[in-house]
């Protein structure tokens, strides 16, 4: 099979391919044959070292695809049916691992590069509104990368839920797709603290979903009205520093929270009940999901490096 190799740090280029068998599966284990591969932006902190992983590596959690073999005790999923997952033990290879109990059925309104490009992006999206800050009926909310995969799917679970976003997004064309996806209004990275106070009578929003990090973070909390809540999911400008934690408190008693997916599809139930709601509005219509673009994975260096430049809207795929 084709695999996407990590043997040290660096830029897009220690993306290697290499051509290796097939693993087998062990104990609780599944083995897929991937049809999509999700590129998420977490890849890049490993392949950067800034979230070591041991040498060498195959990158990737994300894809979806048909089980061809199954370990011991394994009674479902069982050969042939379609799962998707967000926790391949390497997920950039034709074949991949993972537990049984983490992978989900897919159902048959959903394509296998529909679930590969919703699963982590989508519950990602889903935790933020319906656990992280839930907007209320009415609530104007800020969401940074609006155009980007997380940004999108952000936007139009908020809306549904009643939110009214205001939406970051670097150029024209990323705009017009946030408003598309249901954003009220779109505003520019330098723009974004004074357009926030301007709709809202200079008192602030109570929530902004920043994915971005070190670079947008303090006008964030800027933008926050009183117990007001940052919910900081990523830092793709680069991780925020430690700062003073009375800055909350002269802000109007804020809050920041800093989540990851991890805490919450800890459990089979979770994951199951997130992924069976998500499925769904995406199989009636109620939520699109965006291909930016499809690379083949021996190409993954590419998408890396397209993906880091900030050339690229929606969900990034790798095509086995």
């Amino acid at each position: 099979m084709d695999v996407i190799r990590v043997s040290r740090t660096g830029d897009a280029g220690v993306l290697t391919p290499q051509r290796l068998d097939p693993p087998e599966p062990g104990p609780g284990e599944v083995l897929v044959r991937l049809a999509a591969v999700g590129v998420n932006y977490i890849e890049v902190y490993h392949r950067t070292g800034l979230y070591p992983m041991p040498l060498p590596f195959t990158p990737g959690s994300e894809g979806a695809g048909t089980v061809v073999a199954v370990g011991a005790g394994v009674t479902t999923p069982a050969v042939g049916d379609r799962v998707a997952g967000a926790d391949f033990a390497g997920a950039y290879a034709g074949y991949a691992l993972a537990p049984a109990d983490r992978v989900v059925p897919v159902p048959d309104g959903v394509d296998d590069e529909v679930a590969a490009a919703a699963l982590l992006q989508g519950l990602t999206a889903h935790y933020l509104v319906f656990d992280a800050y839930p907007p209320r009926p009415g609530d104007i909310v800020l969401v940074h990368a609006a155009a980007g995969g997380v940004g999108l799917l952000l936007t139009q679970l908020a809306t549904a839920l009643g939110g009214r976003v205001v939406a970051t997004a670097s150029t024209e064309d990323k705009r017009r797709l946030a408003t598309d996806a249901g954003a009220e209004w779109t505003v520019g990275y330098d723009e974004f603290p004074d357009r926030v106070r301007e709709l809202t009578g200079g008192a602030g929003v109570p929530a902004v979903y920043d994915s971005v990090g070190q670079a947008t973070f303090d006008a964030s909390l800027a933008s926050l009205r009183r117990r007001g809540t940052l919910v900081l999911y990523g830092q793709s400008s680069g991780p925020v520093p430690p700062f003073d934690l009375s800055r909350l408190a002269a802000g109007g008693s804020l809050y920041v929270t800093r989540p990851t997916l991890g805490s919450f599809v800890a459990t089979r139930d979770e994951l199951v009940t997130r992924t069976d709601d998500l499925f769904r509005r995406i199989a009636d219509g109620s939520l699109r999901i965006t291909i930016g673009g499809r690379y083949p994975l021996t190409e993954a260096a590419r998408a890396h490096t397209d993906l880091e430049s900030r050339r690229t809207t929606g969900k990034l795929l790798l095509i086995p």
